[in-house]
């Protein structure tokens, strides 16, 4: 797929739009308050592959969590900020590496312009983050309602205030819980404008739902080519949230590192437990960063030939299994050594 062509911003060691990766963000859910919490949270997401990790700063006191955590871990930190404009001020001379803040929000011009010009200083990206709760009178007295066009305008309102003071250093993002709102409000600004976007689902819900309709917001939006970094927002575990915008990438092929599995839904000819070996094998393999396909088949008659694109994989038999590449098998087993022995062949490639 051909990516929408977006200017790029930089913060930390990552790049964000032009030809970038698609990046992968999470948002600590410990309290700001829990410093030892925080710190321990940041590793988890980094460990799991979280590319941008975001930091909530309520108060003055949340700020040194920005050096607490920037020790402890290498990708870049963004403090969410709502309505003061001193603690974004704050956040930069702590070394944060992206503010998400919306212009708007905290004030007149002048507290815009300090927050501008200290972040062009300090080449701080700006994230402006708007959803369908957040629209301003004048936006909404223009629709009648929150629409996914005003949205849209909401954004560039705030970019706007922004580009006033020559700061164009920014990223877009404009969330819904409806997943077809959201998708036509980015469909709506990549048309208007360059800026690189965040895409996600807003208050997706729990893992279950909140997975279906991040996959479906998200993914159709990834397909069009618009999207330069994502968060898929789970009311979970945020390490969750990095797995599955890991997975989202690797099934639309836009990410290459790491297990890309193939598993049959079984049927009456399955005689072992399909089911239960593909999910231990998922787990197993869930950090592995081999860029391979793996297939967990139930029939071994069938299973070589419909995963014969497979790198590797295992079909399971009458208390036995076949271990294959690329189609062809390569050793017969036991049923309770398929794991392991598929654990040593791919440890072999």
């Amino acid at each position: 797929m051909e990516r929408r062509k977006t200017r790029q911003v930089v913060l930390g060691n990552v790049k964000i739009g032009g030809n970038a990766d698609i990046s992968v963000q999470s948002m600590l859910n410990i309290p700001a308050s829990d410093t030892e919490g925080s710190v321990r949270q940041s590793i988890e997401l980094e460990k799991a592959g979280c590319d941008i990790i975001r930091i909530a700063i309520p108060d003055e006191e949340a700020i040194r969590l920005i050096p607490a955590i920037k020790k402890e871990v290498s990708c870049p930190i963004v403090a969410d900020i709502h309505f003061d404009y001193k603690l974004a001020l704050e956040a930069a001379a702590a070394g944060i590496d992206k503010i998400r803040i919306n212009p708007g929000n905290i004030g007149d011009d002048s507290r815009v312009k300090q927050v501008a010009d200290e972040c062009r200083r300090r080449n701080i990206p700006i994230r402006i983050g708007v959803n369908s709760g957040s629209l301003e009178k004048h936006i909404l007295a223009k629709y009648g309602r929150p629409t996914p066009q005003a949205l849209c305008d909401s954004a560039l309102y705030h970019a706007s205030l922004l580009e006033k003071f020559d700061f164009d250093n920014i990223v877009l993002s404009m969330k819904s819980s409806d997943v077809d709102f959201m998708v036509q409000a980015y469909e709506l600004a990549s048309n208007q404008c360059d800026y690189p976007l965040h895409l996600g689902v807003t208050e997706a819900g729990t893992e279950r739902m909140g997975l279906i309709k991040s996959s479906i917001g998200i993914g159709s939006l990834l397909l069009q080519g618009i999207g330069d970094t994502i968060r898929v927002s789970l009311t979970d575990d945020p390490v969750k949230e990095v797995y599955a915008a890991k997975d989202i990438l690797r099934a639309l092929s836009l990410n290459k590192d790491g297990i890309r599995f193939i598993s049959c839904p079984t049927c009456g000819r399955t005689q072992i437990d399909l089911i239960g070996l593909a999910k231990r094998a998922e787990e197993m393999l869930r950090d592995c960063k081999k860029s391979i396909t793996v297939a967990i088949m139930g029939c071994a008659v069938n299973g070589p030939g419909e995963a014969r694109e497979a790198d590797i994989g295992i079909a399971g038999g009458n208390n036995c299994g076949l271990i294959f590449k690329k189609g062809e098998i390569i050793k017969k087993v036991k049923e309770e050594e398929l794991l392991s022995e598929l654990l040593k062949e791919i440890e072999k490639m």
